[in-house]
Protein backbone atom coordinates (compact mmCIF):
# COMPACT_ATOMS: atom_id res chain seq x y z
CA UNK A 1 0.00 0.00 0.00
CA UNK A 2 1.38 3.41 -0.93
CA UNK A 3 2.17 6.08 1.67
CA UNK A 4 -0.83 8.21 0.66
CA UNK A 5 -3.19 5.28 1.07
CA UNK A 6 -1.71 4.46 4.49
CA UNK A 7 -2.30 8.03 5.55
CA UNK A 8 -5.92 7.86 4.45
CA UNK A 9 -6.55 4.66 6.39
CA UNK A 10 -5.01 6.01 9.58
CA UNK A 11 -6.76 9.40 9.31
CA UNK A 12 -10.14 7.74 8.74
CA UNK A 13 -9.99 4.99 11.34
CA UNK A 14 -7.28 5.77 13.91
CA UNK A 15 -6.93 9.54 14.28
CA UNK A 16 -6.84 9.66 18.07
CA UNK A 17 -4.07 7.24 19.01
CA UNK A 18 -1.73 4.78 17.34
CA UNK A 19 -2.80 1.23 16.67
CA UNK A 20 -1.26 -1.01 19.31
CA UNK A 21 0.09 -4.21 17.74
CA UNK A 22 2.53 -6.13 19.98
CA UNK A 23 4.62 -9.06 18.73
CA UNK A 24 4.38 -12.28 20.74
CA UNK A 25 7.44 -14.55 20.53
CA UNK A 26 5.89 -17.95 21.07
CA UNK A 27 8.72 -20.16 22.26
CA UNK A 28 10.92 -20.46 25.35
CA UNK A 29 13.68 -22.52 23.73
CA UNK A 30 17.28 -21.40 23.96
CA UNK A 31 19.05 -20.17 20.79
CA UNK A 32 15.71 -19.44 19.10
CA UNK A 33 16.06 -18.56 15.44
CA UNK A 34 12.46 -17.35 15.62
CA UNK A 35 13.68 -14.52 17.86
CA UNK A 36 15.39 -12.95 14.85
CA UNK A 37 12.15 -13.22 12.91
CA UNK A 38 10.22 -11.61 15.76
CA UNK A 39 12.59 -8.64 15.80
CA UNK A 40 12.32 -8.33 12.02
CA UNK A 41 8.53 -8.02 12.26
CA UNK A 42 8.85 -5.73 15.29
CA UNK A 43 11.13 -3.35 13.40
CA UNK A 44 8.75 -3.21 10.41
CA UNK A 45 5.76 -2.45 12.64
CA UNK A 46 7.73 0.19 14.55
CA UNK A 47 8.56 1.89 11.24
CA UNK A 48 4.89 1.92 10.16
CA UNK A 49 3.10 5.25 10.59
CA UNK A 50 0.34 5.18 13.18
CA UNK A 51 1.47 1.92 14.83
CA UNK A 52 2.92 1.35 18.30
CA UNK A 53 4.45 -2.03 19.06
CA UNK A 54 6.48 -3.96 21.61
CA UNK A 55 7.93 -7.44 22.00
CA UNK A 56 6.27 -9.92 24.34
CA UNK A 57 8.65 -12.82 24.98
CA UNK A 58 6.79 -15.69 26.62
CA UNK A 59 10.05 -16.84 28.19
CA UNK A 60 9.94 -13.66 30.31
CA UNK A 61 6.33 -13.87 31.45
CA UNK A 62 5.56 -14.66 35.08
CA UNK A 63 3.46 -17.75 34.35
CA UNK A 64 3.36 -20.83 36.58
CA UNK A 65 2.95 -24.38 35.30
CA UNK A 66 1.31 -25.80 38.44
CA UNK A 67 -2.11 -24.64 37.20
CA UNK A 68 -3.63 -23.53 33.90
CA UNK A 69 -6.22 -21.28 32.30
CA UNK A 70 -7.27 -17.87 33.62
CA UNK A 71 -6.20 -18.90 37.14
CA UNK A 72 -2.56 -18.26 36.12
CA UNK A 73 -3.19 -14.92 34.39
CA UNK A 74 -0.18 -12.60 34.28
CA UNK A 75 -1.57 -9.08 34.94
CA UNK A 76 0.93 -7.30 32.69
CA UNK A 77 0.35 -9.67 29.76
CA UNK A 78 -3.43 -9.44 30.24
CA UNK A 79 -3.30 -5.64 30.27
CA UNK A 80 -1.10 -5.55 27.17
CA UNK A 81 -3.39 -7.72 25.05
CA UNK A 82 -6.49 -5.98 26.40
CA UNK A 83 -5.16 -2.63 25.17
CA UNK A 84 -3.96 -4.09 21.86
CA UNK A 85 -5.76 -3.57 18.58
CA UNK A 86 -3.95 -6.44 16.93
CA UNK A 87 -1.36 -9.06 17.71
CA UNK A 88 1.43 -10.83 15.88
CA UNK A 89 2.25 -14.37 16.99
CA UNK A 90 5.62 -15.72 15.88
CA UNK A 91 5.20 -19.48 16.08
CA UNK A 92 8.01 -21.94 15.35
CA UNK A 93 7.08 -25.41 14.18
CA UNK A 94 8.32 -28.24 16.39
CA UNK A 95 7.54 -31.81 15.27
CA UNK A 96 4.62 -30.69 13.08
CA UNK A 97 3.06 -28.62 15.87
CA UNK A 98 3.28 -25.39 17.85
CA UNK A 99 5.02 -25.00 21.24
CA UNK A 100 3.10 -26.21 24.26
CA UNK A 101 4.11 -23.18 26.31
CA UNK A 102 2.50 -20.93 23.72
CA UNK A 103 -0.82 -22.73 24.23
CA UNK A 104 -0.36 -22.49 28.01
CA UNK A 105 0.13 -18.71 27.75
CA UNK A 106 -2.76 -18.16 25.33
CA UNK A 107 -5.15 -20.08 27.59
CA UNK A 108 -4.47 -17.67 30.46
CA UNK A 109 -6.78 -15.01 28.95
CA UNK A 110 -10.10 -14.88 27.13
CA UNK A 111 -12.04 -11.61 26.95
CA UNK A 112 -8.82 -9.68 26.45
CA UNK A 113 -8.47 -11.18 22.96
CA UNK A 114 -12.01 -10.91 21.63
CA UNK A 115 -12.39 -9.21 18.22
CA UNK A 116 -8.72 -8.34 17.87
CA UNK A 117 -6.82 -9.11 14.71
CA UNK A 118 -3.97 -11.60 14.84
CA UNK A 119 -1.29 -12.14 12.20
CA UNK A 120 0.63 -15.41 12.22
CA UNK A 121 4.31 -15.76 11.41
CA UNK A 122 5.40 -19.36 10.99
CA UNK A 123 9.06 -20.31 11.34
CA UNK A 124 10.72 -23.61 10.55
CA UNK A 125 14.10 -25.11 9.78
CA UNK A 126 12.56 -26.79 6.73
CA UNK A 127 11.04 -25.34 3.57
CA UNK A 128 7.35 -24.91 4.51
CA UNK A 129 7.79 -22.07 6.99
CA UNK A 130 5.78 -23.34 9.92
CA UNK A 131 2.61 -23.90 7.88
CA UNK A 132 1.58 -26.94 9.94
CA UNK A 133 2.07 -25.07 13.21
CA UNK A 134 -0.13 -22.25 11.92
CA UNK A 135 -2.80 -24.69 10.72
CA UNK A 136 -2.91 -26.38 14.13
CA UNK A 137 -3.00 -23.07 15.98
CA UNK A 138 -5.92 -21.54 14.08
CA UNK A 139 -8.72 -23.37 15.99
CA UNK A 140 -7.18 -22.24 19.28
CA UNK A 141 -7.16 -18.60 18.19
CA UNK A 142 -10.76 -18.81 17.01
CA UNK A 143 -11.80 -20.34 20.35
CA UNK A 144 -10.43 -17.37 22.31
CA UNK A 145 -12.01 -14.80 20.01
CA UNK A 146 -9.01 -13.61 18.00
CA UNK A 147 -9.57 -12.90 14.30
CA UNK A 148 -6.76 -14.29 12.09
CA UNK A 149 -5.81 -12.32 9.01
CA UNK A 150 -5.87 -13.97 5.60
CA UNK A 151 -2.16 -13.25 5.03
CA UNK A 152 0.30 -15.41 6.98
CA UNK A 153 4.05 -14.90 6.85
CA UNK A 154 5.98 -18.15 6.40
CA UNK A 155 9.73 -18.13 7.05
CA UNK A 156 11.23 -21.44 5.97
CA UNK A 157 14.84 -22.62 6.10
CA UNK A 158 15.27 -19.95 8.74
CA UNK A 159 18.96 -20.63 9.34
CA UNK A 160 19.72 -19.45 5.81
CA UNK A 161 17.48 -16.36 5.91
CA UNK A 162 19.79 -14.27 8.09
CA UNK A 163 23.45 -13.42 7.70
CA UNK A 164 25.80 -13.54 10.68
CA UNK A 165 25.14 -9.86 11.41
CA UNK A 166 21.36 -10.45 11.43
CA UNK A 167 20.60 -8.89 8.04
CA UNK A 168 18.10 -10.64 5.79
CA UNK A 169 19.62 -12.51 2.85
CA UNK A 170 16.37 -13.21 0.99
CA UNK A 171 14.96 -10.05 -0.66
CA UNK A 172 11.62 -11.77 -1.26
CA UNK A 173 10.99 -11.87 2.48
CA UNK A 174 10.86 -8.07 2.64
CA UNK A 175 8.06 -7.95 0.07
CA UNK A 176 6.06 -10.66 1.85
CA UNK A 177 6.56 -8.89 5.17
CA UNK A 178 5.18 -5.67 3.70
CA UNK A 179 2.00 -7.41 2.56
CA UNK A 180 1.63 -9.16 5.91
CA UNK A 181 1.94 -5.92 7.87
CA UNK A 182 -0.40 -4.07 5.51
CA UNK A 183 -3.17 -6.63 5.95
CA UNK A 184 -2.69 -6.76 9.72
CA UNK A 185 -2.82 -2.98 10.11
CA UNK A 186 -6.00 -2.75 8.03
CA UNK A 187 -7.69 -5.55 10.00
CA UNK A 188 -6.59 -4.09 13.33
CA UNK A 189 -7.93 -0.65 12.44
CA UNK A 190 -11.20 -2.04 11.09
CA UNK A 191 -11.87 -4.22 14.13
CA UNK A 192 -11.03 -1.38 16.50
CA UNK A 193 -13.60 0.76 14.71
CA UNK A 194 -16.13 -2.04 15.05
CA UNK A 195 -15.48 -2.58 18.75
CA UNK A 196 -15.80 1.16 19.36
CA UNK A 197 -18.88 2.02 17.32
CA UNK A 198 -20.86 -1.10 16.38
CA UNK A 199 -22.81 -2.88 19.17
CA UNK A 200 -22.52 -6.66 19.14
CA UNK A 201 -25.39 -8.30 21.06
CA UNK A 202 -24.00 -11.75 20.25
CA UNK A 203 -20.86 -11.20 22.33
CA UNK A 204 -21.65 -13.75 25.02
CA UNK A 205 -19.80 -16.83 26.13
Amino acid sequence: MCAAAWGGVMDAIAPDRPLRIPVLLGTVRKSRMSERVAHLVLDRLAATDGVATELIDIARLDIVTSDAGEAIKDPLFAATVSMADGLVIVVPEYNHGYPGMLKHILDSNYWEYVHRAVGLVGVSSGPIGGARAIENLLPVLKAVGLVPTAWDLNVGNVASVFAEDGTVTDPRLDARLGGFVGELVWMSATLRHGRSFIPNPARVR
